[in-house]
């Protein structure tokens, strides 16, 4: 068990028997642990879709711990990820004993049930000196610090705080698809914890940083966005259903279609030229394409992503009953 990450670290030289603990081991959560076990004996660029990497940081996760709230997510999570590991522990309502055991401490839980699992006595002692990751959307840094050390987080000593960076991952993590964003701290992380961040999450897709305040939209874009696209493919698989094609192969079409063309976006086709390559004059894609227009789909789905932002924004806030209320609280 560690006491400090920074002073543990150092000390343990060039171990790498460090422990993560998830705490709110939900399905991004395992996600990000299947992503990061399946993929942890790989070398750095083993992954084709994975940002580059640095070297491998000295210390890096080789036990885990998965806390939960009721046996049957236990039951979920030892079934999918007990053949990846045998240094695996699910605890279930022993949030604090999780955390004692952690040098690394990743938060998965649900954005309004934050203060209640932060706030359980002991929670802030065994955080002391050590490493939170939250992946909560719409929860700032300062919320988490608040919840912990009161207003006056300034007021409590170094030592016995805990240094938090908030993460946007996604589901893709299950496959090492996902986007994930790291927001930039002030001040910046020290090496070594900036090194084990981007390696984590570098393991499970791609990475990039950017500042605090672009957190919920990124959220929204990053967090939310596979649900988006996978309407869409299923409105697009259902249209081929209407005109004959058996619905495997048109789901299997439509999926392989809209990663193609993910494909040639990431080589670095711009989304409105390669459209237009593809609309010949007087063709079948240019009359399909004006019937989105006339739908508005464009500014539907620029809307989508401004209220899910606000959404999340609000969740992160603990506001109640936020999508019943979207008409009217701006």
């Amino acid at each position: 068990m560690a006491n400090s990450l920074n002073g543990h670290l150092a000390a343990q030289g060039p171990s790498k028997d460090l422990t993560l603990t998830v705490v709110g081991c939900g399905t991004l959560g395992t996600s990000i642990l299947t992503g990061i076990l399946s993929t942890i004996s790989q070398s750095p660029s083993a992954s084709g879709t994975s940002t580059p990497a640095d070297d491998r940081p000295t210390h890096i996760p080789s036990r885990f711990i998965a806390c939960v709230t009721s046996t049957s997510s236990a039951k979920r999570i030892q079934g999918a990820l007990s053949p990846l590991t045998d240094n695996l522990t699910v605890l279930t309502n022993e949030n604090l004993h999780g955390v004692q055991e952690a040098d690394v401490m990743l938060l998965g839980c649900k954005p309004q049930m934050a203060k209640e699992i932060l706030s359980e006595p002991g929670i802030q002692k065994a955080l002391a000196g050590k490493f939170l990751i939250s992946i909560l959307a719409g929860v700032p840094v300062s919320q988490l610090e608040q919840i912990l050390y009161g207003y006056g987080t300034n007021d409590c000593p170094v030592e016995e705080r805990c240094r938090i960076v908030r993460v946007m991952p996604n589901t893709a993590s299950r496959i090492n698809e996902s986007m994930t964003v790291i927001a930039t701290s002030t001040p910046p992380l020290p090496a070594h914890l900036s090194a084990l961040t981007t390696w984590m999450f570098s393991r499970i897709g791609r990475v990039i940083h950017l500042k605090p305040a672009l957190m919920d939209v990124s959220t929204a874009l990053c967090g939310s966005g596979p649900a988006f696209f996978s309407l869409f493919m299923e409105a697009l698989t259902d249209g081929a259903v209407a005109m004959g094609i058996p619905v495997a192969d048109a789901r299997l079409m439509a999926a392989q279609t809209m990663k193609g063309t993910a494909g040639l976006v990431l080589a670095g086709e711009h989304p409105a030229v390669l459209r237009e390559k593809v609309s010949t004059p007087g063709g079948c894609t240019i009359g399909g394409l004006l019937v989105l227009e006339e739908g508005t789909v464009r500014g539907t789905a620029a809307r989508c992503l401004r209220e899910t932002t606000e959404v999340a924004s609000d969740l992160g806030k603990g506001v109640q009953g936020v999508n019943g209320t979207r008409f009217t609280r701006r």
